[in-house]
């Protein structure tokens, strides 16, 4: 068993989304590790902070080069961050006399960062397609049923008649609001960090500009000043997730409840009951609930993650690895579970 429902062998296959944890294995944080280094090779060069001869061993050095996570293990058990025993390695790797030339000028906190930014690039293509075609699933379920009556229900009582596609619409408006979020967000939120020891890039002069600039356009982010200190953009997301899990949560629910009597709702595919063999459990709507209410929880300490003292927090940062990963997971998670959903629904309505 695991500590997480999901990586749980078990429970994952429910509450988890392998494509979405992907980009949270170890693998996956090495490689954007390892490009951070190769890009900062390169960028240097170019502005003449190392030689070419320099740039060159390092990037054919990480060409071949495998880390002993072993080793990395017992670093991040001493200095709380991989960083400084994986800069070992590598320099171990390009030896003299370039191996001084790596990491140069950059701290553990740019390589962690912006290695994070890279998978949450990856991460917000993910979101946005599993968004897309949940949206696509509640508009034909409009389409085929928009016209049918329904009693509708107001502080959980029978108010007045309305329509199905009155109730789809309030499924169905909020996420194409959260699509549009996602897009603007995005520009806050994938650019690169790069700061140097306390955020000044005191080793590279007046062409720290430049070379920031550089590393942005080699890793395909923005260009901005550092951030180190700075997480609103990583608490706005962290928000985003929250609000599309609380909007699924709502379709959740209103599924649940509409399944109590039947009448309203025909649906394929429920949970069985090792007891009672009738039942049709309606499980995909109730882990939607689930996970809205397990992120709206975790987003308190998302914020409380902004308490970032002077210029780094170890605290506050290691808070984040804990949970934002997590958020991740259970909004793809959220997000396959209701496309499913509203491909269980056979009718809708009367």
């Amino acid at each position: 068993m695991t500590v997480s429902p999901f990586d749980h062998p078990l429970l994952s296959a429910l509450l988890g989304d392998e494509e979405a944890s992907r980009h949270f294995s170890v693998d996956a944080e090495i490689e954007a590790m390892l490009g951070f280094e190769h890009a900062l090779a390169e960028a240097e060069a170019e502005n003449g902070i190392i030689t070419r001869d320099a740039s060159t061993a390092i990037v054919t050095a990480l060409a071949s080069f495998r880390p002993d996570t072993a080793l990395l293990r017992a670093g991040v058990a001493k200095d709380g961050v991989v960083v400084p025993e994986l800069v070992r390695q590598i320099r171990a790797a390009v030896s003299e006399p370039h191996s001084g030339r790596v990491h140069f000028g950059a701290t553990s906190q740019d390589v962690i960062d912006t290695g994070l930014v890279l998978r949450l690039k990856s991460v917000v293509e993910h979101l946005s397609l599993l968004l897309t075609e949940t949206i696509i699933r509640l508009a034909s379920l409009e389409e085929r049923f928009g016209s049918r009556a329904l009693t509708g229900m107001t502080r959980m009582q029978p108010a007045i008649p309305i329509q199905v596609a009155d109730r789809v619409n309030a499924w169905r408006a909020p996420l194409q609001r959260h699509h549009e979020r996602l897009s603007d967000q995005s520009r806050r939120l994938l650019i690169v960090q790069f700061g140097g020891a306390a955020g000044t890039l005191e080793k590279l002069g007046d062409k720290g500009p430049a070379v920031r600039a550089a590393l942005a356009e080699k890793l395909g982010l923005a260009d901005s000043p550092q951030w180190q200190s700075q997480r609103d953009a990583l608490a706005e997301f962290a928000a985003w997730l929250s609000l599309v899990t609380g909007s699924l949560g709502k379709f959740g629910q209103d599924i649940a409840l509409m399944a109590i009597a039947g009448t309203d709702i025909e649906l394929s595919g429920g949970g069985g009951s090792s007891a009672m063999p009738h039942k049709q459990n309606p499980v995909k709507a109730e882990a939607l609930v689930a996970l809205a209410r397990f992120n709206a929880t975790q987003l308190s300490g998302m914020h409380q993650a902004l308490v970032h003292e002077h210029e780094r927090s170890g605290a506050a940062w290691t808070l984040e690895w804990l949970l934002l990963p997590q958020m991740v997971v259970a909004t793809a998670a959220s997000l396959r579970l209701a496309a499913e959903l509203a491909a269980q629904i056979e009718s809708l309505g009367h």
